[in-house]
């Protein structure tokens, strides 16, 4: 059985959602950046080990990177799991953990990258907005995407309201996406794109891949 860790900063919804889908995998630990964080509560609750790695302790980036994945290391994890986790992590970081990060971020990437999405998607005038659970690289939200959700922009829509239509997406597309890697189903091609193995063909518009 694979095992992953979550990292959080705050409360953690997709954390949650990955809890109760109760996937065939081994939540090692839920860390987070801030002991504040309520999701920390919630992974106690589900019986998950909590640990805080505070980047506040820390000289620099570096330095936190450092003894993050230090504590990381402690639980051998196949799999790193970004839920909601509100640090940038270092390009010495991320190799350390290499095709073995997963995040995801609201948004229909390439588009709306980095913080505010749902307020520029509004601003931009978009028909379609979404989420998109990717593979972390060095690069801010550019690494390959594994999968995407998306949803239409309503005229009266504000960015609570998005971002609340959003959000059910993140937690249907996050907890599939981290089985998918626990199964061993995902591949990064040499061209960066992402296979699903025996991947069934989308029968609507809103979720791609669909799993077989």
């Amino acid at each position: 059985m694979k095992k992953i860790v979550i990292l959080i900063s705050g409360r953690g919804s997709n954390m949650q959602a990955i809890l109760e889908a109760r996937l065939p995998l081994s939540v090692a630990a839920v860390i987070s950046n801030d002991a504040t964080a309520s999701g920390l509560i919630t992974a106690q609750k589900h019986g998950v080990a909590t640990r805080v790695v505070d980047h506040r302790a820390h000289a620099d980036r570096a330095a936190f990177d450092t003894a993050l994945a230090a504590a990381i290391d402690e639980y051998a994890p196949d799999l790193l799991v970004l839920a909601g986790f509100m640090r940038i992590l270092t390009a010495g970081f991320v190799e350390h953990y290499r095709d073995r990060i997963l995040n995801i971020h609201p948004s229909l990437l390439p588009s709306f990258t980095g913080l505010h999405t749902h307020r520029r998607a509004l601003e931009a005038g978009v028909k379609v907005h979404g989420c998109s659970v990717h593979f972390v690289t060095p690069e801010l939200d550019h690494g390959p995407i594994v999968a995407q959700a998306a949803v239409p922009v309503l005229d009266d829509d504000s960015e609570d309201t998005l971002a609340a239509r959003v959000l059910a997406q993140e937690h249907r597309i996050y907890p599939q996406a981290v089985a998918w890697f626990c199964a061993e189903r995902l591949r990064i091609t040499e061209n960066g794109s992402v296979e699903l193995a025996e991947a069934g063909r989308p029968t609507d518009a809103l979720v791609v891949p669909v799993s077989a």
